[in-house]
């Protein structure tokens, strides 16, 4: 995967602003599905999409901007789950999983503007 501001792109799909992947696939991530905006941020259902897919490692992305915050109930879920997770800017959040997507069930939520 490969980002820059405004634009992502992911293997086999087309391109896009804000992306979920999980293990084996992925799609665009369109917040209005679970009622996630820049506060109080990612929420618990964006989460569970992924791992219900199987992920085992979630990175999630807070924009390049750092300005989409993560609700503390999906930290909170995700810790209850014994889930790992990466929390960071978008750039280093593609770094991480980049590096993790080629070992482990890994799923993330990625946005690409502020």
């Amino acid at each position: 995967m490969t980002v820059s501001w405004g634009h992502l792109e992911v293997e086999g799909l087309a391109p896009g602003k804000d992306f979920m992947l999980y293990p084996g696939g992925g799609r665009e991530w369109d917040w209005s599905e679970t009622g996630t905006r820049h506060s109080p941020g990612i929420q618990p259902g964006d989460v569970q999409q992924l791992l219900d897919r199987g992920a085992l490692v979630v990175v999630l992305s807070r924009g390049m901007e750092l300005r989409l915050e993560v609700d503390p109930e999906t930290l909170r879920l995700l810790d209850e789950r014994g889930v790992q997770v990466h929390v960071g800017e978008t750039t280093e959040a593609v770094r991480i999983y980049n590096e993790l997507a080629g070992s482990q069930p890994v799923g993330g939520l990625f946005h690409s503007t502020c």
